[in-house]
């Protein structure tokens, strides 16, 4: 019996992004930026931290589009508070997700993952993983096409045709 590594692709055009360039790092920012996001009943879903440089670093992190313009409002006023030097956002992106118990125990399903959506041009901007899923957020208009390549890379469009 075949294993079957990615089970299904997700995707969610309800979200934004919202970046701090050049944010001090130094305990306690991440509370100093997320509370405030918290205290506003504002969803977080996905974060990214980069590696510190001379004392900087770099968060980028999406809320649903709901709340994108007090989200952004709060993470300005908090950007001045802690010396970040700037904000930048983005409400016309898309998260596409692969889901599967299998990728637990196989390497190159990440890899695969984004070597289809490079071949079609399709830019990455963020990549979170879990045991069973990898999310990436790409442009809002690529949805369908990285939806349809991903399932014809990962033989879900073959297995949809069997089940009929």
């Amino acid at each position: 019996m075949e294993t079957v590594l990615v089970s299904g692709i997700t995707y969610n055009k309800d979200e934004s992004k919202i970046s701090l360039l050049g944010v001090p790092d130094r305990p306690g920012i991440a509370s100093q930026l997320f509370m405030p996001l918290s205290d506003a009943n504002i969803t977080v879903d996905m974060i990214i931290q980069n590696v510190s440089v001379e004392g900087l670093t770099d968060m980028t992190f999406t809320v649903p589009k709901g709340d994108y313009k007090k989200a952004l409002k709060i993470v300005e006023e908090t950007a001045r508070q802690i010396d970040a030097k700037e904000v930048r956002s983005d409400e016309n992106i898309t998260k596409i997700s692969i889901v599967g118990v299998g990728m637990r125990s196989h390497s190159g399903i990440a890899s695969k993952m984004f070597q289809t959506l490079s071949n079609e041009g399709i830019n990455i901007q963020m990549i979170s993983t879990s045991e069973i899923k990898v999310s990436c957020i790409v442009d809002a208009k690529y949805s369908e096409l990285a939806v349809r390549v991903l399932h014809e890379a990962f033989g879900l469009d073959r297995r949809d045709a069997k089940a009929e």
